[in-house]
């Protein structure tokens, strides 16, 4: 059975950094894009950041040169370093795979919230 298992939200002020994992079932993390959405109450969910299984990486506007994702092969698992926080990048991030519409990804995590006090 395929999982996605985030880890790393919180609580972080204005400016700092987190970093959010996503532990994947071995069997698709080779082969699938991986990447992040994140979601605030009351709005749709949005995408933050994806890379590809040759390691080509896509980012929102709102992130680009704040956060930066990555993968490890041997643990299988994506990161997503974020850097410079703003309180507008509060939400609940979810990691996702898409094996070949990124669009609709066809695995979702449970989601981890994560806080950016002002």
């Amino acid at each position: 059975q395929v999982q996605l298992v985030e880890s790393g939200g919180g609580l972080v002020q204005a400016g700092g950094p987190l970093r959010l994992s996503c532990a994947a079932s071995g069997r698709i993390f080779s082969t699938y894009t991986m990447g992040w959405f994140r979601q605030v109450p009351g709005k749709e969910r949005e995408f933050v950041a994806r890379i590809t299984w040759s390691g080509s990486t896509y980012y929102a506007d709102s992130v680009k040169g704040r956060f930066t994702i990555s993968r490890d092969g041997a643990k299988n698992t994506v990161y997503l370093q974020m850097n410079g926080l703003k309180p507008e990048d509060t939400a609940v991030y979810y990691c996702a795979a898409a094996k070949t519409n990124w669009v609709r990804p066809d695995y979702w995590g449970q989601g981890t919230q994560v806080t950016v006090s002002s």
